[in-house]
Order: structure tokens, then sequence, then C-alpha cells
């Protein structure tokens, strides 16, 4: 006979003695399986990298519309200077997708920039609060592919094709690492309320991938994932019991199958995900939770950024819990977002006072709360503008040569790569193309762009395709 005292402690500890074997069980399986094609019983278990690095997390701040790099990142001093002229002859034929470029005037911009933090990058006065974090950014000038209209490109930019039915980078990293959070997806998106976006849901899909690798859109207002709340009048107890029965039911069929089903497992770990996120979900969102001061660094008091400030605590909030992708989109592709055909000047001004505040926000409370080092920051539109007018202050479309920029997740920043001519026009210098700019973010998250592949259609697939030659990785991250 025992005490009930002793009882409850040996019980006590019996417990905590499972729930520890269960997480030993779960880091040494991540540990022996390779980021490859073998598919583990959960789908989204935690893989081990190919090769060590600090980045475990990827926040993708995507301006929809295709931001003007002459009046953000990419000062043109000779394009004002030649304002109103024709383009010289010298630059050749180029095609746009509404303007005959060599007809059209060309068009300097007002916008004045300054040299900021010691490194002395160059950014707009659209951006005054990013400005304080230069020394946080690689600055890549020298970005390019060839898609000109809205959808295609937002799909080079999402997924390395100018085509429906690929997988996007968030796939393709959760597919190569697994993801940290149990109780949340592994991929997140945060559009703009109305949910619109010219490309649409291929630009966080799964493509050729199983599904349980598509992104999950996550609403900054209301239910936080439509049609997860548990039905009324259906408590948690007889929705376990349900689960149970269809998971029993999925689990037999697994075991009769000879052959290995991605799709079944995908559906078996995407179910008990479901039942997992009704309670952490909200929780993930509940910004409420955040101390008044934090709320109004995102720029929460503010009728203009509170929206975008909104998400950016969101994507903070997430990689802070084990998300691994959360992509925040800006606009959705339009002239009253990024798409600036009628003026640049104004436009430019307009949208980057919804997100200059927050995206600043996200670095110093990232760097603050020591995540930056293990998250990396990216922002890129589609596509960029040309330096001829159009309407008659705006510019058109300009895949070309345009701009993105990364931070943390272990890059030195204070650094530009790449340039354009000097009207902005293409990259001429150190071409980075889209394929370039993926493979440097899965180097720096520890994954091999050759190696992360997937067999579908008779071919080992992979999200650089044959490309993804000129990977900066090891530039960004030395000083």
């Amino acid at each position: 006979m025992i005490s009930r005292r002793h009882w409850l402690a040996q019980t006590g500890c019996g417990m905590g003695a499972w729930a520890l074997l269960d997480l030993l069980e779960k880091d040494c399986l991540a540990a022996t399986l390779p980021a490859s094609n073998i598919q583990p019983a959960n789908p989204l278990l935690a893989r081990r990298p190919h090769f060590s690095t600090k980045a475990k997390s990827v926040i993708f701040l995507m301006m929809a519309g295709g931001p003007s790099q002459m009046e953000t990142f990419d000062p043109k001093p000779l394009l004002t200077q030649l304002n109103g002229q024709r383009l010289p002859a010298s630059f050749g034929t180029i095609a746009a997708q509404f303007t005959d470029i060599t007809k059209q005037p060309l068009l300097g911009t007002k916008m004045k920039f300054q040299r900021c933090g010691q490194s002395g990058i160059p950014i707009s006065e659209s951006f005054p609060h990013l400005q304080l974090h230069a020394d946080k950014l690689a600055v890549i000038r020298s970005c390019y592919h060839d898609a000109f209209n809205h959808s295609p490109a937002q799909y080079v930019l999402t997924t390395g094709q100018s085509r429906m039915g690929y997988p996007s980078i968030g796939a393709w990293i959760t597919y190569g690492l697994g993801s940290e959070a149990d109780n949340l997806p592994a991929m997140v998106v945060l559009t703009e309320p109305d949910g619109k976006l010219k490309g649409g849901t291929p630009c966080w899909g799964n493509g050729f991938l199983p599904a349980i690798y598509q992104g999950a859109p996550i609403q900054s207002q209301g239910t936080p994932i439509l049609y997860l709340d548990r039905p009324k009048g259906i408590s948690s107890v007889t929705q376990r019991k349900v689960l149970d029965l269809s998971q029993w039911f999925n689990q037999r069929h697994a075991e009769q199958t000879l052959v290995a089903s991605p799709e079944l497992d995908s559906r078996i770990a995407a179910y008990e995900l479901a039942f997992r996120m009704q309670t952490a979900a909200p929780e993930a969102v509940g910004i409420t939770q955040e101390s008044t001061a934090t709320r109004q660094l995102y720029g929460l008091d503010d009728d203009k950024t509170r929206d975008f400030g909104t998400r950016c605590l969101i994507a903070r909030r997430l990689v802070e819990r084990g998300v691994r992708f959360v992509q925040v989109i800006s606009g959705s592709g339009d002239s009253k977002d990024w798409d600036h055909h009628d003026d640049a000047y104004d436009g430019t001004f307009r949208q980057a006072r919804k997100v200059d505040r927050p995206i600043a926000a996200l670095l110093h409370d990232l760097d603050a709360r020591g995540l930056l080092e293990q998250t990396i920051v990216v922002w890129s539109g589609e596509f960029g503008r040309t330096p001829t007018s159009q309407s008659p202050n705006g510019r058109d479309h300009n895949p070309n040569g345009f701009t993105l920029w990364m931070a943390g997740g272990g890059i030195q920043g204070g650094k530009i790569i790449g340039a354009t001519d000097e009207v902005g026009l293409r990259a001429v210098e150190d071409k980075v193309h889209m394929h370039d700019a993926h493979a440097t973010i899965l180097s720096l998250l520890g994954l091999d762009h050759r190696k992360l592949t997937y067999l579908h259609q008779g071919r080992e697939q992979r999200l650089t395709d044959v490309g993804g030659e000129n990977d900066l990785a090891s530039r960004l991250v030395h000083a």
C-alpha cells in the first residue's frame, strides 16, 4: 500500500516522462530525416536542413503592383537630368506593357534620397521610418525576369514560373523543412482585407506538391481561418470522437495500401492540425494581448497604417510560434496600390505611407526579441517601372530591372548588390534572376536548391528549374 500523496507524485512524474518521450522521439526522427522526397508519417514534421544556418523562417513582404525602383531604393540622377527627352537609341528596343518606351519621354523623379546609416544606403523620403534601419538591409538592385503582366509576374516572384500549377516558395520551404509549430499552419498568408490579388491563390499554392504544403490564408479581422470554427451544438469531446473514427478509417486504408500515398498522409495530418488550430489560431492572431507600446510601434493607432501594421504584428507572432513562412501582401495589383501608371511620385508616397512604419516596426521588434537572426525578411514587388512616362506622370511595367531587399537570417546588412543602367531600365551589373533570389533564400535556410526536388511528370522538379546559379547567400552573410 502507498499513500495518496505518494501515488499522486508518482503519477505526475509519469505524465511528464510521457510528454518528454514524445518530444525526444520527434527530435530524434527529425535529426535522421534528410530534406528529400522521404515522407514521414506527419508530412509537416520538422526536418533537418542540408546544412546548418541561423535562419529558420521567412516573412515575405509582397508589394503587389510593382513599386518604382527610381522612387524607392535606386536613385537615378541622370534620369532626372534627362527629364522630358527621348530614351537614347543606344538603349535599343525593349517591350513594355502599355507603351512604346522608345516614343515616350523620360520621366525624372521628384523624390529626394538620403544616405542612411553607417553604410550610407540611399533610401527615398517615401520611407522615413525604414531609413533608420538601413544597416540591416541588403538591397539587391539588379533583379529581373521576363513577365510583363501582373499575374504572370506575381507567379514568377512567388513560384519561379510565369505559369500556374507550380509550388510557391513557401510550399517548397515547408516541404523541405517541415514546421516547428504543432498547432498552426506551416505557411500562412495575410492578404488585404478583401483578399484580392491579381495572381490569386497560386501565389501561395502547393502546385504539384501534396496539399498539406499550401499556404493558409489568415484574416486579421473576424474569424482567423474560415470554416475552422466548431459547429454549434458540437462539443470538443464529440468532435474528437468523430475525428478519431475518421482517422481510424484513413489509417487502416493507409496500412492496406501497398503504395505510399502522400495525399492520404496529408489528409490525416491536416485533420489533426485543423482540430488543434481551433484553439491556437485565435490566440496567435490575438494582438490585444500585446502592449499598448507595441501596438503603437506598428502604427495601430493610425488609420493609414493600422491594417498593414496589424498584419506585420501578426506575422511576428506567427514566426515566434514556429510558423515557417509568412507572406504579407500589400495591395492587390491595381492603380490604387503599387501599380502607378498615373503618378509614380504621389502614388509611391501614398502607398509607402501605409507600409513604412509597420515594416520598420517589424524589423525593430524582431531584433529586440532576438528573432531577427533566425527570420529572413524579404521585400519586393513583382516587377519595377519604366524610366519613361505614362499618363503623363506614371510609369509602365518593367521586369528588366527592379529592386528586392532582404534583412535578418544571418544577413550582414548595409549592402548594395548589383545595379541597373543609368536610367533604371535594365539590370546590367551582377544580374539576379528570380531563380537566383529563390536559391539565395533557400540557402539562407540551409537548403540546397539543387537537392530540394520532387518527382513530378517523370522529372525531379525544383523551385529554381534549371537556374539559380547566382546564389548570393555567402555574400550576404559575410561583411
